[in-house]
């Protein structure tokens, strides 16, 4: 029979027909990179195979644009005899102690959350989770960087209460705390917010899984959910294409999530791993089944006889190409050795979970490096492929590379010319609005529809500076997370912008007490067809490889979301920089609310006249121009290393990182925490003029907020001029329920101050909460 009555193209049929047209264009390939398609097999493609080559050789699946400056995170890498795996494999794991591991990653779900805000963002938490799960380790706990439109714009308010419910929704069924993240406005993300997300978990060290399919004979395994069509060409479409009018309709390319089914899935997976029984094991997240077997398979150099209509349907008249395609959720793939499948299906079975033997692991022909991916439908041949082809061959490019042209005019307009407030009625007034502007005001409208003490081991979570799980209840080992990113640092100066957003990241968790040790990032940018774009991309790549280094702190992996942008117009460079810390001792944290009246307050690090790209410049007069703070990675080290001594010595109560909005906001934040009120005296060079204001609202990088218990203060001045840390005595903590005071300036009562922190979101998005909210105390 032909293919014609088959209803399907076999590898025959195209040998057959080598001149038949094929829609390659429509499936995002370049003319050059189907030519270089049929050279590598010998003859056009399948269906399927056209399909898979597709997906797998899409900017989101094959970094093609991205490679050639990632290699920096390597070639740069700082040593650390901590990383078991690192880029390249599903997610980075970092040794904690000899016999516990750590894996985290952050990856990000843009353009599906847009067009389906609820499902991309709940999808996009389970696919990470899976991530994690792939490596060996329990998920503990979830983190969502989250970027919209202008907050007053009415596509916002369709497209925030969706993906917050989603985040909220899927990592509340899995019984995962959500512990920190990011909620950030600005215009630029308007028509593609981004919606990123993290996952940490734990496990033996000596319990690491691996994907290689190796041992031929071995059998190949599909667990999990039933394959559908959601989300055929979620990533090849949705994730590799500039957003157009009609991306919106595109929903079927969504993937649609079973957050219960996921958690079987976790219980059946770490159950396999505890009792030995898989050889290798994928998740199916982004291209499905044809990432999953060409990845086990390529990785080991083996191959796989597979036979697709043994997979489970949701809809029977699904095609080869579907199935292959499909993004279906809560699937993995395990490789098992024959005598141990009876064993896999069991415990897939006492679960309540899917379990599939689809085909077989087999050996290179002689004389042949790799083995080949043969996959078959009802009898007839559809794919015959080199799966390292599909994994590793596909095109590379040197994009060009071109400063934005109105980089260096926006570099030159400076916000510390722009008028600044001058008496001390004209401050308050300032620290009102900016407490209440979308980026700086309280998001507990968001956090409070996630839950962020499920498990029982959340010791910090938002609004503190850093996640604080711990590992170990007989110990108090703990792990601290941070997720950070400035865009508009980024689009001033994105070599700046990035590391930038590796200080904040470092710092947020070093207050807390912590030591960094590793780094995951998502880069989050335009067109990288789009030479501005691209060389903001290689900017901010090398500058968050350098700060690596720097820091002594290595890259254990991440995500690149291109074509950010609708139409033409791309959003803000936006590197999102999560630090991973260890916490020796839970019960030594640092939280950031004061808490007892007399603590002696310090800030740390060296206040400067940096206003350009700060929250200030961008709430009060719109303004985004001049070049962004000056960084100091050398200092960042000495600022954590002294928190984390002074913690340890018991010199500090409580400390909190100067970022967005600066000192004004810390010390808000730090009152409205716990209830505590402070007053401040402005040291006498920062007294005068407009330089109160400068002090106040400087976004000067390397600082922190500090609280010293009475009778401690000689000592920790004395460690920190030590470490060459410059620091201010500021002020002191007052009574629950006081004020914030500035001396000769302003006095602002903390119920004023909480009303104008308090309100900005219920009044943009409703004050009821949606239906999936965790109520806290």
């Amino acid at each position: 029979m032909t293919s014609v009555e088959l209803d399907f193209d076999t590898v025959g049929h195209a040998v057959q027909t080598p001149d038949e047209e094929q829609p390659y264009a429509e499936l995002g390939l370049q003319q050059d990179e189907y030519q270089r398609i049929r050279q590598i097999l010998g003859r056009r493609p399948t269906q399927s195979e056209l399909a898979m080559y597709s997906i797998m050789w899409s900017e989101h699946c094959s970094y093609k644009s991205s490679k050639i400056h990632l290699k920096q995170f390597v070639e740069k890498k700082p040593a650390s005899d901590r990383m078991l795996a690192g880029i390249g494999e599903n997610a980075g794991v970092i040794a904690i102690t000899d016999k516990l591991a750590v894996t985290f990653k952050v990856e990000s779900h843009n353009h599906p959350s847009y067009v389906e805000p609820y499902q991309g963002a709940a999808t996009g938490v389970g696919g990470i989770v899976r991530d994690i799960l792939a490596m060996g380790a329990r998920p503990l706990a979830v983190m969502d960087p989250l970027r919209f439109g202008a907050a007053d714009h009415p596509d916002t308010a369709r497209v925030l209460p969706g993906v917050v419910a989603g985040v909220g929704g899927y990592g509340n069924c899995l019984g995962l705390p959500n512990i920190g993240g990011e909620v950030v406005f600005d215009p630029s993300y308007q028509g593609n917010p981004l919606v990123n997300a993290l996952c940490v978990g734990v496990l033996p060290a000596d319990r690491l899984q691996r994907k290689e399919a190796d041992g031929p004979g071995n059998i190949v395994v599909l667990m999990g959910a039933k394959t559908g069509r959601d989300g055929i060409g979620g990533v090849s479409v949705l994730a590799s294409a500039t957003f157009d009018e009609g991306s919106e309709q595109r929903r079927p390319s969504v993937q649609v999530g079973d957050p219960f089914t996921e958690k079987l899935l976790i219980e059946s997976c770490l159950e396999l791993y505890n009792s030995d029984l898989i050889v290798g094991v994928q998740d199916l997240g982004g291209a499905g089944l044809t990432c999953a077997l060409t990845e086990t398979s390529a990785s080991a150099g083996t191959g796989m006889d597979i036979q697709l209509e043994t997979v489970p349907l949701r809809e029977p008249s699904m095609t080869p190409h579907e199935i292959l395609a499909s993004e279906s959720q809560e699937r993995m793939l395990l490789v098992v050795e024959p005598a141990k499948l009876n064993a896999v299906l069991g415990i897939a079975q006492l679960w309540g979970v899917l379990a599939t033997p689809i085909g077989v692991v087999t050996a290179p022909e002689p004389g042949e490096a790799a083995g080949r991916l043969r996959i078959t439908w009802r009898g007839e041949t559809v794919v015959d492929v080199p799966p390292g082809s599909l994994v590793d061959d596909g095109p590379v490019y040197a994009r060009p590379l071109k400063e934005p042209n109105d980089l260096p005019l926006l570099q030159a307009d400076r916000a510390e010319t722009l008028p600044k407030p001058a008496t001390g009625d004209d401050l308050r007034a300032t620290v009102l609005r900016m407490v209440g502007s979308p980026n700086l005001c309280d998001k507990s409208w968001v956090t409070e529809q996630y839950d962020r003490y499920v498990l029982g081991n959340t010791v910090l979570a938002q609004p503190e500076d850093a996640g604080l799980i711990r590992l170990d209840e007989s110990t108090g080992l703990g792990v601290a997370i941070s997720l950070d990113g400035n865009s508009r640092y980024a689009r001033l100066d994105p070599y700046a912008g990035a590391q930038l957003a590796l200080a904040e990241a470092y710092r947020n968790v070093a207050v807390t007490g912590a030591d960094p040790v590793a780094v995951t990032n998502c880069l989050n940018f335009g067109s990288p067809e789009d030479p501005a774009v691209m060389w903001q991309f290689a900017e901010a790549v090398r500058g968050l490889a350098d700060g690596c280094l720097e820091l002594g702190i290595p890259v254990t992996g991440g995500n690149v979301s291109f074509y950010n942008q609708t139409g033409a117009a791309a959003i803000h460079p936006t590197p999102i920089v999560g630090v991973l810390g260890v916490h020796q001792d839970v019960t030594q944290r640092v939280p950031m609310g004061f808490s007892n009246a007399g603590d002696v307050l310090f800030v740390l690090g060296e206040t400067r006249n940096e206003l350009s790209g700060s929250e200030w410049a961008w709430v009060e007069h719109q303004h985004l121009g001049g070049t962004p703070p000056q960084v100091d990675l050398a200092g960042e080290r000495r600022l954590g290393d002294a928190i984390g001594q002074a913690a340890e010595n018991g010199l500090i109560r409580t400390a909190h990182d100067l970022s967005d909005g600066g000192l004004a906001q810390a010390l808000a934040e730090s009152c409205l925490r716990k209830g505590f009120g402070a007053t401040v005296e402005l040291p006498g060079e920062w007294s005068t003029g407009s330089q109160p204001f400068v002090f106040l609202f400087s976004e000067s990088t390397g600082r922190a907020l500090v609280a010293v218990p009475p009778g401690h203060e000689m000592a920790f001045v004395a460690l920190c001029e030590e470490r060459q840390i410059p620091l201010t005595r500021l002020g002191t903590v007052t009574g629950e329920g006081a004020a914030l005071e500035v001396a000769d300036q302003f006095t602002l009562p903390l119920d004023e101050l909480r009303e104008a922190w308090s309100a900005t979101l219920p009044k943009l998005f409703g004050s009821t909460i949606a239906t999936n909210v965790v109520q806290e105390d």
